[in-house]
């Protein structure tokens, strides 16, 4: 059992698949009885609020242009009051939202109230947790873009619906384990940014001075990039580098498939990929030892070097070194090091989605070593961040089991599989205000989803 609670002592069986057995005494609801649409426009005052997965539904002006905007005609928004529940264009992968302010927001969307505003707390559990998200799935009608939850089939669907002191009971102790959490995987995400900082400056210092510290430097002549060694040259990227463009839609058996999220930031680390995919739309070849580099949103520094063959979104830059004058190894660290990702970062075009160009790339200076220097130079590297790497691997995978024990928790809680009545009236008083600002989140990565981000042609849709 999670932290030595023990399960409910009498237990029946709740008639709904996604629920299984709940506790005896609780009650079972269809979703209608308890909550009310809220269907009201008219208010182009208020301000336009977005819907966010981590999040839950807050002012649009905190993700400042990450998202689109919905309507033009914005007294066609619905209202939505503080403490309600939305349901959204992405609501089936992530749950429904609650609202942390009032505005207004896309009138696709479907927007709910509780009829005992003293049940907010539980609900907010319940709409977020795993059981009930993936429940969500059976509801769902439309196809890709176009899809969305069918509220007068979920309206139907029962929940379960504790007493309330037992509710405040959850609530509570939910609330004082996701913060201490929350607490921890924020002191490990400041550990991991100080050794991806150390690791930069390791790196940057060997790919723009060398290992040699006496060695007699000169002007690049780039601003950025200060004096490099004399005997360096400093060249455009692309006189060594081709951008290779070459599509396909098939991903053989043999191959791999990276999409950006398969990437690690900074450290280049390729997580789970596919073999033997076909796609919709056309996505790009690659070689082994090819460098793939992110061009959506360059500052995640998406950057790695397949030792296999295979095929890559097209976000990604397939570059590949060209003649003699540049190894693999070698652009890859040069191309990751942080002034470069920042002077790439600057020159990125899109509001929304700001994006990196082959052009400014490919004409910046770069000082390029000779071969037996960068091969020195590559094999220093993995000696002097092999420690670093592993530390930073280690963090990112206790994070994970943290929020992997959160989930769990969560929803064993909030269905009723595990007891925490006792342990909420022994936890200790905390004067200070509890952020449920999201249930699942703990901090504001670079990955948000943005629910409002859709296309724009389906957005014309909605009205």
């Amino acid at each position: 059992m999670i932290a030595g609670l023990k399960p409910y002592p009498a237990m029946k069986d709740s008639g709904v698949e996604w629920l299984g057995a709940v506790p005896e005494h609780w009650e079972l609801r269809r979703t209608k009885t308890i909550l009310k649409q809220r269907s009201q426009k008219g208010f182009p005052d208020e301000p336009l609020l977005a819907a966010t997965q981590t999040k839950g539904v807050v002012r649009k002006e905190q993700y400042e242009n990450r998202t689109v905007l919905a309507l033009k005609d914005l007294h066609l928004l619905k209202l939505v009051c503080f403490g309600d529940f939305v349901i959204s264009l992405r609501s089936f992968q992530g749950g429904i939202e609650y609202a942390h302010e009032r505005g207004i927001i896309s009138p696709a969307y479907t927007i709910l109230y509780p009829n005992n505003p003293d049940i907010h707390d539980y609900l907010a559990y319940l709409f977020k947790s795993k059981p009930y998200v993936e429940n969500l799935t059976l509801y769902v009608t439309g196809i890709r873009q176009g899809q969305n939850i069918d509220y007068v089939k979920l309206s139907r669907s029962e929940l379960p619906l504790p007493p309330l002191p037992e509710q405040t009971a959850i609530v509570r102790y939910l609330d004082y384990m996701d913060k201490r959490i929350r607490k921890y995987i924020r002191a490990k995400q400041k550990l991991i940014k100080l050794l991806e900082e150390q690791k930069q400056a390791i790196i940057h210092r060997a790919v723009t001075r060398g290992l040699d510290p006496d060695v007699p430097l000169k002007p690049s002549g780039v601003e950025w990039l200060g004096d490099v060694p004399q005997h360096w040259e400093v060249t455009r990227l692309k006189g060594s580098v081709a951008n290779i463009v070459i599509y396909t839609n098939k991903c053989e058996t043999d191959e791999i498939y990276i999409a950006l999220e398969h990437v690690e930031s900074w450290t280049g680390k390729i997580r789970e990929t596919k073999s033997d995919v076909s796609f919709d739309s056309q996505v790009k070849r690659f070689r082994s030892q090819d460098v793939l580099f992110g061009k959506l949103r360059p500052y995640l520094a998406k950057v790695t070097r397949p030792d296999r063959n295979g095929v890559c979104v097209g976000e990604f830059l397939v570059l590949r070194p060209c003649g003699n004058e540049l190894l693999p190894g070698y652009l890859e660290q040069l191309i990751r090091s942080k002034p470069i990702i920042d002077a790439i970062n600057a020159s990125t075009f899109g509001a929304k989605m700001p994006r990196a160009d082959w052009y400014f790339i490919g004409n910046m200076e770069q000082p390029i070593p000779p071969l037996p220097e960068q091969i020195a130079i590559i094999e220093y590297l993995k000696k002097a961040t092999a420690d670093i790497d592993t530390t930073i691997a280690r963090g990112h995978r206790e994070i994970e089991l943290l929020r992997e024990y959160r989930t769990r928790l969560i929803a064993d809680v909030v269905t009723g599989k595990l007891d925490v009545r006792e342990a909420a009236a022994n936890l200790p008083d905390e004067s200070e205000s509890i952020d449920r600002s999201g249930v699942f989140s703990d901090n504001a990565e670079e990955t948000e989803t943005v629910l409002d981000e859709v296309p724009e042609e389906v957005e014309e849709t909605l009205v």
